[in-house]
């Protein structure tokens, strides 16, 4: 994918249902504990007016209600038209059963003050004991899980974009069999037109990137910067991604940082990237990655630094049979 095809006015790819994305996106996932109130709502007015066009959500990051602010904010005054914007919304582990999916995204629509999302993915491929508890935990205070049934829990997604709900369907964090399970499913009626996993230079998943092409389903990389050292989910044994010489010295070439070069990386390859910042100068920074483009013997060095290491473990999901879910593919 060259520079030529992306800038930093028209950066969207095809899905596979007509339906197109753009390559960056803000992530807008803050400990709600620690994230001062208004902040999202700031992060993505500025978002808007840098260039955004793409925000990534979740009903579980219990913000939805300040992203959706931001944008209707913005449609009223003018600056930008709903057809414009792409909005990511994510079916949380305890509403898996089908009957609780089309209420679980009503919900989003209802916080967010939209009509519909752009795409509505199933944020994870296991699920915890439905209900309103996100996270459900016994006395012994260990997580209750619960065996779903993925393509009962699609077909209720099905549903959702036939009633105009969100325009696309996707998956998040789901490995080859379980994407398998969804396109191999009889009757299939709505194929899923994206993947959302971890992806950077340390951790490239090259054979999950192959599978996901050969069925036109787009990768989407979450944490494509590394992510913040919070030792509460994240492997801090792993190394800081953008302290790596190469990325650096690659910078330096284009007058970018190590930052710049992973994002370029990914999008270059066709992996959407979502780096999440609500830091006003890392956020406009982020974006800028129309006005460079890597070589071929960059983009191979890049890959080369691939150590297959996570740096989100989801450790909620450790005692799970299913864990890990893609750390092979």
């Amino acid at each position: 994918m060259s520079s030529s095809v992306l800038s930093a006015e028209s950066h969207t790819i095809p899905l596979s249902d007509g339906n197109r994305m753009p390559i960056i996106g803000l992530g807008t996932y803050g400990d709600y504990r620690k994230t001062p109130k208004g902040s999202v709502y700031e992060a993505v007015k500025l978002a808007l007016d840098v260039g955004y066009r793409h925000f990534d959500g979740a009903l579980v990051y219990l913000n939805e209600h300040e992203v959706g602010q931001a944008i209707r904010e913005k449609i009223a005054d003018g600056s930008v038209k709903r057809e414009e914007i792409f909005y990511c919304g994510k079916l949380w582990c305890t509403f898996h059963p089908p009957e609780l999916v089309r209420p679980a995204l009503e919900r989003t629509l209802k916080t967010l003050g939209l009509d519909y999302v752009d795409l509505y993915i199933i944020e994870f491929p296991v699920a915890f004991k439905p209900g309103d508890v996100f996270y459900p935990k016994d006395e012994n205070g260990k997580y209750i899980y619960y065996k779903n049934d993925l393509c009962a829990t699609w077909e209720a997604l099905e549903a959702c974009k036939d009633a105009g709900l969100t325009k696309s369907l996707g998956v998040s964090n789901f490995n080859r069999r379980q994407l398998e399970l969804i396109l191999n499913k009889p009757g299939l009626k709505h194929k899923p037109v994206s993947n959302q996993v971890e992806s950077h230079p340390y951790f490239t998943q090259p054979k999950l990137l192959d599978f996901c092409r050969q069925n036109d389903i787009i990768m989407v990389g979450y944490s494509p910067l590394g992510t913040s050292r919070d030792a509460s989910w994240v492997n801090l044994k792993n190394p800081p991604l953008l302290e790596d010489p190469v990325l650096i010295s690659i910078g330096k070439k284009y007058k970018k940082t190590s930052a710049h070069v992973a994002l370029r990386f990914n999008a270059q390859r066709g992996v959407v990237v979502i780096p999440k910042s609500f830091n006003p100068e890392r956020l406009t920074e982020n974006f800028q990655i129309f006005d460079f483009s890597l070589t071929d013997e960059e983009m191979n060095a890049i890959e080369k630094l691939n150590k297959n290491v996570r740096y989100v473990e989801l450790l909620m999901w450790s005692e799970h049979p299913e864990y890990p879910f893609n750390d092979e593919y």
